[in-house]
């Protein structure tokens, strides 16, 4: 079977891992930059990566096996820290009468560092469990 015939009888498999690098690749967008500069971190942006990060949480619900519930435990902290990095921004940037201090930044973008640690881990296991597949 080819590779690529593979992959269309699986398609809830290559939807996953859409998800799993996508979410990956708004967070890490996101996250790069001067910590403490907002203008180097777009609000969109740590939205998209939300959104993005709870759909992949819901793809991996469902899933008995153990790797599973390590890609949802993966997943859920990303969620968390992502959606603690939106609730200090909305709080830093609305709580205030000017635009978020660079200190709440700081905080904003290394909760999302752990989010991007978080989508990294996945990353690792959903390639790790392809090569077990492979074999």
């Amino acid at each position: 079977m080819t590779e690529s015939r593979a992959s269309i009888q699986n398609p809830e498999k290559v939807v996953f891992a859409f998800f799993i690098v996508l979410a990956l690749t708004l967070n890490f967008g996101f996250f790069i930059g001067d910590i403490d500069n907002p203008s180097h971190h777009n609000v969109f942006e740590l939205f998209a990566a939300i959104v993005i990060s709870i759909i992949a949480t819901i793809l991996k619900l469902g899933d008995s096996t153990h790797i599973g519930a390590v890609f949802l435990a993966t997943s859920l902290v990303a969620d968390l820290q992502l959606i603690a990095a939106a609730t200090t921004w909305g709080i830093a940037e609305y709580m205030s009468d000017s635009s978020i201090s660079p200190d709440a930044m700081v905080v904003v973008v290394s909760l999302s560092g752990g989010a991007l640690l978080a989508n990294i881990i996945s990353v690792v296991l959903l390639m790790a469990e392809t090569v077990s597949v492979r074999r």
